[in-house]
């Protein structure tokens, strides 16, 4: 194995984990159950805050999901033309 071959795997393994993690750290998209009840918890300062931490989440997975998929088209280029 060479060292470029070392490296892609490992920025493969850390990607991967970082989007797993990520996407585990978000939350569903479910109604709470204080609506069966009748019970608001929605007040201003809770949907700002679910919602900026939300999409900074979201906008995360995106960066990290495409940057696994060019490693891994890169890897795949690379070793279809025996470069590696």
């Amino acid at each position: 194995m060479s060292i470029v071959e070392i490296i892609l795997g490992l920025v493969l393994i850390v990607l991967a984990i970082a989007v797993t993690l990520v996407v585990l750290f978000q939350e569903g998209q479910q109604k709470p159950v204080g609506a069966l009840t009748g019970s608001s918890g929605d007040t201003f300062l809770t949907k700002n805050k679910s919602r900026s931490i939300d999409a900074f989440l979201e906008r995360w997975t995106r960066v990290i999901s495409i940057g696994f998929f060019l490693t891994v088209v890169l890897v795949n280029i690379l070793l279809y033309f025996h470069v590696l």
